[in-house]
């Protein structure tokens, strides 16, 4: 097998694990705030927006940071950096006794990690150019299906063991991870130097500089936007319907998950499309099927009418991020591409971050409908900008 197929092999699983255990929390982590002692339902949301927001306040200035290191002094390290970061942030998490210490956990959290770019630096720099799409689409199939079983797993645990002892399972999981990276990946393509041309500033004025890569860098935050957007109410939103409370967690955790199942199917199958169609073309597909789904969350007053909305939605989103981060990896040299990978990850965190916190105080405004409109005409924006704006 060659070394850039088994690495990515590799990384798979390693993210796939990853996955799992990073997504797990998501179903009952505005439960767990509830749990803390904030018992009112706007208080809950606006709680809820703030913990989930928080690892990304921190990892927004600090990816770029750690995508320039991984350029100097490989990207392995980094990624090991990363998840361990991430599992000592999940014990934490579990030993919170109040939503202030939840937060600094989550912040810490955002500090220590940042394992996804990490990972699709290390797979993008030992893939070569003409699979780096199709690398990266892989690989996001690895994270659609950890986010498949993670809710499932997190809210099925959560019902039976406590929110508690799932941070700790998360995080044993997360090191063992770590240590399966660590001793079954070696880098094909290790820097040359640790003295580079440019620092993580002089990437950040190369992505900005560049009319194009500033275009898509935009379309990766309104993408995390979008998802993010719905992650903190999304557990309010499955409450409302009728049914049996004893188990919420683990029914929003099965309908967290329907997305994920189909973006594991369909980020391999966009990305091998678009390397014969286009970028363009695909990308603007994908958006809209996944702003009209994300609308039609609005119109439905029965849970079960959901799969197959949220099938459709995991169809459509699954082409989004290994397609746009593509874009930025291809328009990247050899030396920069942890670098500007980096700065395009702080866009996603942009939106990561922003997302939750606008969710929880328009949620507590105009309910927990409203929000799947505003998110849908997102995806539809992104949809409209690739036509305008991406000629490549």
């Amino acid at each position: 097998m060659q070394n850039w197929k088994r690495i990515l092999t590799i990384m798979w699983i390693a993210q796939f694990f990853a996955m799992v255990g990073m997504s797990a929390i998501t179903p009952f982590l505005p439960l767990f705030v509830r749990e803390l002692g904030v018992q009112s339902l706007d208080a809950s949301a606006r709680w809820s927006g703030f913990v989930f927001a928080g690892p990304f306040l921190l990892s927004f200035f600090l990816s770029p940071i750690w995508g320039n290191l991984g350029d100097q002094y490989g990207r392995k390290i980094m990624t090991l950096r990363a998840i361990f970061g991430l599992a000592i942030a999940q014990v934490l998490s579990g030993l919170a006794q109040n939503p202030t210490q939840l937060l600094m956990a989550r912040l810490l959290q955002g500090a220590l990690s940042g394992f996804l770019p990490a990972a699709m630096a290390l797979v993008a720099s030992n893939t070569p150019e003409s699979k780096t799409g199709y690398a990266l689409g892989v690989l996001q199939s690895a994270t659609a299906a950890g986010t498949v079983l993670g809710p499932f797993i997190g809210g099925v645990l959560a019902d039976l063991i406590g929110y508690r002892s799932v941070f700790y399972v998360v995080s044993m999981l997360l090191f063992l991870t770590g240590f399966f990276i660590f001793f079954f990946i070696k880098e094909s393509v290790l820097p040359q130097t640790r003295i580079l041309s440019g620092s993580w500033i002089d990437n950040w004025k190369y992505l900005l500089r560049s009319k194009y890569l500033r275009t898509v860098a935009i379309l990766i935050s309104l993408s995390s936007f979008g998802l993010a957007f719905i992650r903190p109410i999304f557990v309010f939103y499955i409450e409302s319907f009728p049914l049996n409370q004893q188990y919420l967690a683990t029914i929003t955790g099965s309908i967290y998950g329907i997305v994920g199942i189909f973006t594991v199917f369909s980020a391999t199958w966009w990305g091998k499309k678009s390397e014969k169609s286009g970028f363009r073309k695909n990308l603007i597909y994908a958006a809209s099927i996944t702003g009209l789904m994300y609308i039609m969350h609005y119109f439905v007053y029965n849970y079960i009418y959901l799969i197959p909305i949220r099938a459709f939605l995991g169809f459509g989103y699954g082409a989004l991020s290994p397609l746009l981060f593509t874009l930025i990896s291809n328009e990247a040299s050899q030396e920069r591409k942890g670098g500007l990978l980096g700065v395009a990850t702080s866009f996603q965190i942009l939106g990561n971050m922003s997302g939750p916190i606008l969710s929880g105080f328009i949620a507590a405004s105009l309910g927990f409908r409203f929000p799947f409109i505003i998110t849908g005409s997102v995806f539809l924006l992104i949809s409209l900008i690739t036509a305008l704006r991406i000629k490549k």
